[in-house]
């Protein structure tokens, strides 16, 4: 039966043992299926099988050469030289460079080892999902075919989310929601902030899910009738907006009368709130893709709920909306990106390597590539990752400014209703309710002690005047 694979960031220890990779008796084999265990526990194998997928083992288990990147990342010695059985000096040649390069960029996990196998997830230079798909890379064997398959596919991975990262940190987030609702506002859509939005998706629901069909009027005067008790700025325009968004994702059944208006019925797979607001987020993030913006899955769960519960939600639907054309229409965004910054940190430099990661075939069912192919790649994404790394170090705002909230300059005298019933607030500092009882207590002191003050020595001799 199947063993359970470990977490993600359980790669330095043995997920059968448990116990952390050394170079003695628990040192790290990684299989051509990218599952990597000590060799004591492959020589206890009953078949020649990996533990959790069960694929077979097409190589002497002494055959194959010990994971050295993780053997760096947990502090024990390397080994100098390893044999390893291929069937050419020309071929050692090409797996010692690939080797080499992934070693390299292995050193940038470094900053998240820990202690126990098990590593600490602390700040590191590359984003959380950067570091995901780089252990992928490292967990591969490439002295194996479908090690060196997957080897391929783990650098293309490697080189879109580059991509991505670096389009991010070009972008300003604080004109980011305003070009994003620009360009929903721009399709005759809306979004009316996450608390608002909800409800009035809860009550067209409310509306359609017994499989009526109404006109786009009735359903939106019953939305507004509904909604203005708690949301009293609710108006036909703006409902009429939320439900022409659904309209673009294609969530109505439309049935044309003559001379009449048309009468929309919800389909039948999304009569249930979390199919309703899947495909309504995904009209969002669709929106936004076309527009040419890039928001990273925090953003969108902020942006679209006013938490950071939501990320692997948005993470998801940003997956399901990749093309195997976005990685290479991304390499544009990123050139005209670069051409309207002044590019200083020379970054046009990496297009090539780029382009030659986007042209990798993703399918699983892909030919192997050759070995000259196969070192070609992994120097590319050697290259396209420090290429990151040194941005992120040396020209990036984000590394080193540190975001200061900024201060409302009104007093905040009473809760957000919004981080009460929601959970979460969407104008995050830029909001004028308090979102603690500390802010709120604080605000209420100065106001009082300004006050007091302002009546003690007048208005024209004191600098403390309530906004």
């Amino acid at each position: 039966m199947p063993v359970q694979a470990a977490q993600w960031t359980e790669f330095l220890s043995c997920p059968i043992c448990y116990n952390e990779f050394d170079s003695s008796s628990h040192q790290p084999i990684s299989l051509g299926c990218s599952h990597t265990v000590c060799k004591t526990c492959l020589h206890k194998l009953h078949r020649k099988a990996c533990p959790f997928d069960q694929t077979p083992i097409s190589t002497d288990i002494d055959m194959l050469p010990v994971n050295c990147a993780l053997l760096q990342l947990v502090g024990a010695q390397v080994p100098d030289v390893q044999p390893v059985s291929l069937s050419s000096a020309a071929e050692v040649e090409h797996y010692e460079v690939c080797r080499v390069c992934v070693e390299e960029l292995a050193l940038y996990l470094k900053p998240i080892s820990g202690a126990k196998g098990v590593a600490t997830l602390s700040p590191s230079v590359l984003s959380r999902p950067m570091q995901r798909k780089l252990v992928t890379l490292v967990n591969c064997q490439l002295v194996e075919e479908e090690g060196r398959v997957r080897a391929v596919r783990a650098g293309r991975s490697l080189g879109e989310r580059t991509v991505t990262e670096l389009i991010l940190q070009h972008q300003n987030p604080q004109q980011l929601s305003a070009n994003l609702w620009a360009a929903v506002r721009a399709r005759g859509c809306q979004f009316l902030g996450p608390a608002m939005q909800e409800d009035a998706l809860k009550l067209v629901l409310l509306a359609l899910e017994d499989g009526s069909a109404l006109s786009r009027k009735v359903l939106v005067l019953f939305v507004v009738q509904k909604l203005e008790a708690r949301f009293p700025q609710a108006s036909k325009t703006s409902i009429g907006h939320v439900v022409q968004l659904l309209y673009r994702a294609s969530c109505f059944k439309v049935t044309k009368r003559d001379e009449d208006s048309s009468l929309m019925q919800l389909k039948e797979e999304f009569r249930t709130y979390e199919a309703l607001r899947r495909e309504h987020d995904a009209q969002i993030v669709h929106i936004a893709m076309e527009a040419g913006l890039r928001i990273s899955p925090e953003q969108w769960s902020s942006l679209l709920y006013g938490d950071l519960v939501h990320k692997s939600h948005m993470q998801s639907i940003i997956d399901k909306l990749q093309s195997p054309e976005s990685f290479a229409k991304s390499v544009q965004e990123l050139t005209i990106v670069l051409q309207r910054t002044g590019d200083p940190a020379n970054l046009t430099s990496l297009r090539p390597h780029l382009e030659l990661l986007a042209n990798i075939d993703h399918n699983p069912d892909a030919q192997a590539p050759s070995w000259e192919e196969l070192e070609s790649v992994m120097l590319a994404v050697k290259l396209v990752v420090h290429g990151l790394v040194e941005f992120i170090q040396n020209f990036s705002k984000k590394s080193h400014d540190t975001p200061q909230p900024q201060a409302n300059s009104k007093y905040k005298t009473s809760m957000c209703r919004d981080l009460r019933q929601q959970g979460g607030c969407p104008r995050g500092t830029n909001c004028t309710f308090a979102h603690t009882q500390d802010e709120l207590e604080k605000d209420l002191w100065k106001q009082k002690r300004c006050t007091c003050h302002f009546s003690l020595i007048g208005p024209h001799q004191s600098g403390c005047v309530k906004k």
